[in-house]
């Protein structure tokens, strides 16, 4: 075998655009799944096709592919897709390899046990806070988040716990890309407003969600640093107004932040200096 031969010998033949370097129907392929992780009920195969601007031949080319493999399946009712049990391994591994999501499941148990209240783990993604872990309140009436589910860091106490102790540049880097849409009419949709919480979230140690990502639900978080004093994640604990009014809010403030700060111990992370 020549030179030239040794080379390309076991290269697989493709007849896959290529883009950046990535395989076209790669990208494709993960990108339906995302979307189908973003409906724990499902969609029909239409629905699909139009969120990823793809012909529905492509589509459900694709799906197929990822369904020989397991990764999705079919209802076959009413035909909706959703994804399958190795996409759940697949991200299960990941919240196995993030010692902290094991560290802290102990201390959310706790913080629910001491507040009455459901406690929360997230961590950032781009603009976006993402739940990872979660404590069950045992009231009756409680909040819930589904486990992966998504919330703008400017519209949420996990997220904006996050932003606050991001380093100054970076913060108004990733604010400058995204808009500050409002969720809620008490959502702090502008600079200055949200400029303004910040400081006021790095002064008290907490952060507080005052029916800006849900009307009727309060929230209150506070971050995990790594050992470099960078956000990690951050808890929270939240709960119905009328169980978390704002007089209960500096209470919880101190019990979530001190609470992050043992998380953040137990790690070997460290507070920042201006803590």
């Amino acid at each position: 075998m020549n030179e030239v031969k040794r080379r390309t010998a076991g290269r697989p033949a493709s007849n896959n655009k290529v883009s950046g370097g990535h395989s076209q129907s790669l990208v494709r392929g993960l990108t339906l799944l995302e979307y189908l992780s973003l409906s724990p009920r499902g969609l029909a195969l239409s629905e699909l096709a139009e969120m990823a601007e793809l012909a529905p031949s492509t589509t459900h080319r694709l799906l197929q592919a990822l369904q020989s493999q397991g990764f999705v399946s079919q209802e076959n009712e009413q035909g909706l897709w959703r994804i399958d049990v190795k996409t759940f391994r697949i991200g299960n591994s990941f919240l196995e390899a993030r010692d902290f999501v094991a560290t802290s499941r102990p201390y959310l148990r706790r913080l629910t046990q001491e507040s009455g209240e459901t406690a929360n783990l997230g961590i950032r993604d781009g603009s976006a806070a993402v739940f990872l872990a979660q404590h069950e309140s045992p009231q009756m009436m409680r909040m819930i988040t589904r486990l992966g589910s998504r919330a703008p860091l400017h519209a949420s106490g996990v997220g904006k716990a996050l932003l606050a102790w991001m380093a100054d540049d970076e913060r108004n880097q990733l604010l400058a890309r995204y808009e500050l849409t409002p969720v809620t009419a008490n959502t702090l949709a502008t600079p200055r407003a949200l400029a303004q919480e910040m400081a006021s979230i790095r002064r008290e140690g907490f952060a507080c969600d005052r029916e800006e990502h849900a009307i009727g639900l309060h929230c209150v978080a506070a971050c995990i640093h790594d050992q470099h004093g960078h956000p990690l994640a951050a808890i929270s604990v939240s709960g119905p107004v009328a169980r978390i009014p704002d007089t209960r809010l500096a209470e919880l403030g101190q019990l979530v932040s001190s609470t992050a700060a043992e998380v953040t111990a137990q790690l070997g992370g460290h507070l920042p200096a201006t803590w």
